[in-house]
């Protein structure tokens, strides 16, 4: 799968080290273990799921980490893109609106030994100031547009990264702040889950 992955133009090796390194099919339902080194999307309960490692790949390598930085993760779902944060940034942020979501991938993560991803329940689209200003933020559920207390809690220099648009299709994008100044690229389009909450699409 990594292999693929650097044909496909994944070109960070430590992002290609974090794939490589996580196990996916333990963050899959059982059911489908056999699936889980395919580059799809795969359902996760809860009307969820755990994305595509190629997006995973994607998404992680362009918000740029040295390996010091605080993330925060809006949507932890699996915990997959989680886990491989874990290896790429000092300490990551994780928040999940569906309890027994957030349960199970405060398990899954212990059961791996990750210890430096803290998991809270609530609505991500808040974001979570008090562990703020973030390095890097990224959004893994697609979005009307990027919620507005993420921009306010996005370091300088800092990198935000998710999908937004259409709920039928999104751009990725990366936002980059530059002091009082935002500068926006499109990476792509892309299909993603909702993402529910004040500054999401309504329930």
């Amino acid at each position: 799968m990594v292999a693929r992955l650097a044909e496909a133009g994944v070109r960070d090796s430590r992002v290609l080290d974090a794939i490589g390194a996580i196990p996916r099919h333990e963050l899959v339902p059982e059911a489908l273990a056999s699936q889980a080194y395919q580059n799809a999307a795969l359902p996760i309960g809860e009307g969820q799921t755990i994305s595509a490692p190629g997006v995973v790949a994607v998404m992680s390598q362009a918000l740029e980490l040295t390996g010091g930085e605080t993330v925060l993760e809006v949507g932890t779902g699996s915990a997959y893109q989680a886990a491989i944060l874990s290896r790429l940034a000092a300490r990551v942020v994780s928040i999940e609106r569906v309890p027994r979501l957030a349960a199970q991938a405060r398990k899954t993560l212990d059961r791996l030994g990750i210890h430096n991803v803290v998991v809270y329940l609530g609505d991500g689209t808040r974001g979570r100031a008090s562990d703020g200003p973030y390095d890097a933020i990224v959004v893994t559920a697609g979005g009307p547009t990027v919620p507005e207390p993420l921009l306010h809690q996005l370091a300088d220099g800092g990198r935000l990264v998710g999908p937004f648009g259409r709920r039928d299709e999104q751009r990725l994008v990366r936002v980059r702040r530059d002091g009082d100044r935002l500068h926006t690229e499109a990476l792509g389009r892309v299909r993603f889950v909702d993402l529910i909450g004040a500054h999401g699409w309504g329930r």
